[in-house]
C-alpha cells in the first residue's frame, strides 16, 4: 500500500485516508463530466432558440455554430454512442458500473448528463462507483501499472511478450463475440418471418 500511496502523493497516509481521497478525486471528476453534459444540452438548447428567434446569421452565430457542430461529431463517435446506448438501456446502472470499466467511463457521465438523468438519482449512482473505484485503485489498479513499468525496465522483451499475448486473447474474444451475433442473425431473422 506505500507503493501505491507514494504514487499518488500520499506516502505516509493512512489507508483509510487514501481511499477517502480517492473517492473524493473521481466523485469530483465524475460529476464535472455529467455538469458538462447537461451544459452541451443546455447550450444546444440556447443556441436553437437563438437561432429560430434570429434567423441564421452566420456574422453572429458562427462560433457557436463552430461548438455546435463540433460537439456533434463528438457526440457521433463509436465511444460516445456506446456510453449514451449504455445509458438508455441501463439508466443508473450503467453509471455506477462504468466507474469499473475502461474507455466508456466519461462518455457515460457525459452522457448522463446530456440525456438530464435527474442529479439526484446520479448522486446515489456514483456513491457505490465510486467507492469500488477508490478501493480498485488504491489497491491493485495503480500496482498493476507499476507492475508493467517494472518489467518494461526488467524486460522490454517480456513486455511486448505480454503485450502480444493480451492482444491475441482480446482479438480472440473479438472473433468469437462477432462470429456468435452472425450466427444469431439469421435466427432473429427467422423469427420475425
Amino acid at each position: 500500500m506505500t507503493d501505491v500511496a507514494a504514487a499518488y502523493g500520499m506516502a505516509g497516509w493512512p489507508f483509510w485516508a487514501v481511499i477517502g481521497a480517492l473517492f473524493v478525486i473521481v466523485m469530483g471528476r465524475s460529476h464535472l463530466f455529467y455538469w458538462l453534459g447537461r451544459g452541451v444540452f443546455s447550450g444546444a438548447g440556447r443556441l436553437a432558440e437563438r437561432v429560430d428567434e434570429r434567423g441564421d446569421q452566420p456574422s453572429v452565430d458562427s462560433r457557436w455554430q463552430i461548438w455546435r457542430d463540433h460537439a456533434q461529431r463528438l457526440m457521433r463517435t463509436p465511444t460516445a454512442r456506446r456510453g449514451l446506448d449504455l445509458v438508455h438501456r441501463w439508466g443508473p446502472l450503467a453509471v455506477t458500473f462504468a466507474y469499473v470499466t475502461v474507455g466508456v467511463q466519461t462518455a457515460v457521465f457525459v452522457g448522463s448528463g446530456l440525456l438530464r438523468m435527474p442529479y439526484p438519482r446520479f448522486v446515489l449512482a456514483s456513491i457505490p462507483g465510486s467507492i469500488a473505484w477508490a478501493f480498485i485503485w488504491g489497491t491493485v489498479g495503480l500496482g498493476a501499472v507499476w507492475a508493467v513499468v517494472r518489467l518494461s525496465l526488467a524486460s522490454p522483451w517480456a513486455l511486448a511478450g505480454v503485450l502480444v499475448l493480451l492482444v491475441a486473447v482480446i482479438t480472440a474474444a473479438v472473433v468469437v463475440r462477432r462470429r456468435r451475433q452472425r450466427a444469431q442473425e439469421p435466427a432473429a431473422s427467422e423469427t420475425q418471418k
